[in-house]
């Protein structure tokens, strides 16, 4: 091997070594922060598999994410400078398939998601059902020649009347996570043992019962407008009242599950 052979297999081992230092360096900021688990499960299961944290940290960044991206997307990528009158509009958009997606990540994760009991694992699949019903499923449009919205094929009534029941349901199983599911007697997320409830439980709780009080707020006016207010005060139309209350429900969502996946207000060390 000549000298130049030499240097080569040298500069290519130290950037190796180098890359392997940056990857250990994210890993543990990572892993500090609090957004990744990297524990290894007790008992016989295998080492690969999603902790709990983690998937609830990721149902909640999928809550809020999703309004911000499709406004943006579509902006960006659609020339779209105005906000839809729903999120689910958004299926009519260039954003169709980030909406599709999203919902379904959502409902894979529900539907994978296990509880500490029977009513836990019924509100996972519920809500897997639903969501998806929310997302091949498409809303009916009530402005079919604006600018943003992608042609289409003609819609059946029915399907947009399914959307909109798909659409309370999930909510309403969303709601049901928040103020009956989440707060429930703290258990470890391991072995599903009985835990002291402590101080970081019970201001978890207390954003469980806000977030959740946020969701019903939004969803009975999101009712109240779609039943009467939209005829009664037609100049709310231009305010886009049913995208920003969706956009509530799952903001509220996301912190939700963000909490419960202790990102927010994790459980002190002993």
């Amino acid at each position: 091997m000549g000298q130049g052979d030499s240097i080569f297999v040298h500069e290519k081992q130290s950037t190796g070594i180098e890359k392997s230092r940056i990857f250990m360096q994210v890993l543990a900021a990572l892993k500090t922060y609090g957004i990744m688990e990297f524990k290894k499960p007790p008992g016989d299961k295998p080492p690969e598999i999603i902790s709990y944290y983690t998937m609830r940290r990721a149902l909640g960044i999928l809550g809020i994410t999703l309004p911000l991206i499709l406004v943006a997307g579509s902006s960006l990528f659609g020339g779209c400078r105005e906000v839809q009158g729903s999120i689910s509009t958004y299926y009519h958009t260039n954003m169709r398939n980030i909406f599709v997606g999203f919902n379904c990540a959502v409902a894979l994760f529900l539907f994978a998601y296990r509880g500490h009991d029977w009513m836990d694992n019924l509100a996972g699949y519920l809500g897997c059902i639903f969501v998806l019903g929310v997302a091949f499923l498409p809303c009916r449009l009530s402005n079919p020649d604006s600018f943003c919205v992608v042609p289409a094929s003609a819609q059946n009534p029915l399907v947009g009347k399914l959307h909109n029941l798909s659409a309370l349901l999930y909510f309403i199983i969303l709601i049901v996570y928040s103020l009956f599911l989440f707060p429930k007697t703290h258990m470890h997320v391991d072995t599903g043992e009985k835990m002291t409830m402590g101080r970081q439980k019970k201001k978890r709780n207390l954003v469980y019962y806000i977030c959740g009080g946020i969701m019903v707020a939004s969803l009975l006016l999101i009712i109240a407008y779609m039943g009467f207010l939209e005829n009664l005060y037609p100049g709310l139309k231009g305010l886009h009242p049913v995208f920003w209350l969706e956009s509530f429900v799952l903001f509220s969502f996301g912190i939700s599950w963000l909490t419960k996946g202790q990102l927010i207000l994790r459980d002190e060390n002993p």
